[in-house]
């Protein structure tokens, strides 16, 4: 191979990560032949695993997808798991992959309808502990009925566009027209300067309530989350009989949940309590009735539209109609047809977002593929089913939850949903158990994952989105703030499991 075609393979390998990552990609795809011949399957299985939680820990380095996949590729080759068992993963799965694919897409045409609740919300709240309050809840309640990572993407939606609007106005004479108290073009500047950094602050705290109430609502139905589908699937619940399941915990966990939002607004720690300041909301307002005046007979239209799509939405998730994606299929059939989506490429934009995390969804599958063959988890599963049976619900929220703080929490709870289903079939758990395991399961990958951006994939994508350079967020940041919320909804989540069944 010429030198000049090399040099351009290894830029074009994995293309701009860092070189460093490249390499312990090009070490981890090198050393699991060696050590599958050397120690057998077993030790490889286990390297592979670890190898896989490091690219999801990477994500912001590289999208998962591409070195995950080649680690998947590579353990088919070598022979620790085979195409098959990978197919029957995914077939299992299937109403997970429905669910990314369609009901993402759905909401995707409810935007509008999404970005006109939230921007009132905004506007005409002037409490900051009651702002929050809204904002946590609303992201709750939408996320309980919708996925997390478009609640999460309208959020993101709203708050760029407001700090657009705010820095544009701000940039220009427009702004030193509505400041009467400057006298120079630097003190314009000045105070220009000072109320957008306390406008950063109001909408990191306001995005980081928004985060931590997707997951609180995510955990609490079946299409929260992804792998709340997953387990529901699994252990044969519907929408309501999940919700009826996990509310012993998800209830009291929301409500300590928002107690914390609105404490830490009032003590203002950990980066929270950040105020709007009277000249960004001036600017804010007028933009809001601008939109609302603007607003042609076709956009209210569009709106009600939405709003009944919304409520068939609700209607179906909640008596089971159909699969959850395919009811997410129908909302995009309806909205699309009532509001004049008619080009291919329109409808096209709505699944940008989700057949990424699709696909590295079917990759997961694959390494949970090669946990089944070489039983891997075994052990572990039969420690845990060995203790006290009173002692294994809290055993799994702690596993669950420390392993979903460094990786992502679907793939956490494919895997043990997955063993402990293993046990119940082979008899060594009774049905009752198996149903309060789940609960555990599905408590522990949702709550203390909030911990890092890692473990949600609706963190991860406000890390990487195009506000949180604007406003500052860092992935210590988002530590640091989702710090007070980790330890009191684990805390809390721990507790109701360990004392609720």
């Amino acid at each position: 191979m010429p030198d000049s075609v090399f040099s351009g393979f290894t830029q074009n390998f994995l293309g701009k990560a860092p070189v460093w990552y490249k390499q312990v990609i090009i070490l981890f795809l090198v050393a699991n032949p060696i050590v599958m011949a050397v120690f057998g399957p077993t030790v490889a299985g286990w390297l592979l695993i670890g190898e896989f939680i490091f690219t999801l820990a990477m994500a912001l380095k590289c999208y998962p997808l591409l070195p995950g996949g080649l680690l998947a590729v590579e353990a088919l080759l070598i022979g620790l798991t085979n195409t098959d068992a990978v197919y029957h993963e995914v077939l299992i799965n299937f109403p997970v992959i429905l669910l990314l694919m369609f009901m993402v897409a759905g909401i995707y045409f409810m935007q509008e309808l999404l970005l006109v609740t939230f921007t009132q919300i905004l506007v005409g709240v002037r409490s900051k502990s009651a702002l929050s309050l809204l904002f946590c809840g609303a992201a709750a309640v939408l996320s309980a009925f919708l996925d997390a990572l478009t609640v999460t993407a309208v959020i993101i939606s709203v708050a760029v566009g407001f700090y657009s609007v705010y820095h544009k106005v701000a940039s220009g004479k427009g702004y030193q027209q509505k400041d009467h108290n400057a006298n120079s073009d630097a003190e314009v500047v000045e105070l220009h300067r000072e109320d957008l950094e306390n406008f950063r602050a109001f909408l990191r705290s306001l995005l980081m309530h928004g985060a931590i109430g997707t997951a609180l609502g995510g955990v609490a139905t079946m299409v929260g989350e992804p792998q709340n589908l997953l387990i529901a699937k699994v252990v044969g619940w519907d929408f309501v009989g999940f919700f009826l399941h996990m509310a012993p915990v998800s209830i009291p966990v929301l409500i300590a949940g928002l107690f914390t939002c609105w404490a830490l607004e009032k003590l203002r720690w950990f980066g929270y309590g950040g105020r709007l300041p009277k000249p960004v909301r001036q600017v804010l307002q007028e933009y809001a009735d601008n939109e609302r005046a603007s607003r042609t007979k076709s956009d209210k239209a569009a709106l009600w539209v939405q709003a009944v799509a919304a409520v068939i939405l609700v209607l179906g998730l909640a008596f089971h109609v159909a699969e959850v994606g395919l009811i997410g299929l129908l909302v995009i059939i309806l909205v699309t047809s009532f509001t004049g989506v008619i080009d291919e490429h329109q409808i096209g934009k709505a699944f940008q977002e989700s057949l990424p995390f699709t696909s590295l969804l079917v990759v997961f599958f694959a390494i949970v593929a090669v946990i089944h063959e070489q039983h891997l988890f075994k052990p572990i599963i039969e420690y845990v089913l060995s203790l006290p049976e009173g002692q294994q619900p809290g055993m799994f929220f702690i596993a669950n939850g420390l392993l979903s703080m460094i990786s992502d929490n679907v793939f956490v709870a494919t895997v043990y949903i997955s063993e402990v289903k293993q046990a119940l079939d082979a008899g060594a758990i009774s049905f009752d158990h198996f149903q309060t395991l789940a609960v555990a399961i599905n408590t522990g990958t949702n709550l203390p994952s909030v911990a890092t951006p890692n473990g949600q994939a609706a963190f991860l994508f406000l890390l990487t989105s195009a506000i949180a350079p604007l406003v500052r967020l860092s992935y210590g940041k988002m530590v640091i703030m989702a710090l007070p919320y980790t330890v009191v909804m684990g805390g809390v989540g721990l507790y109701m499991v360990t004392h609720a069944f």
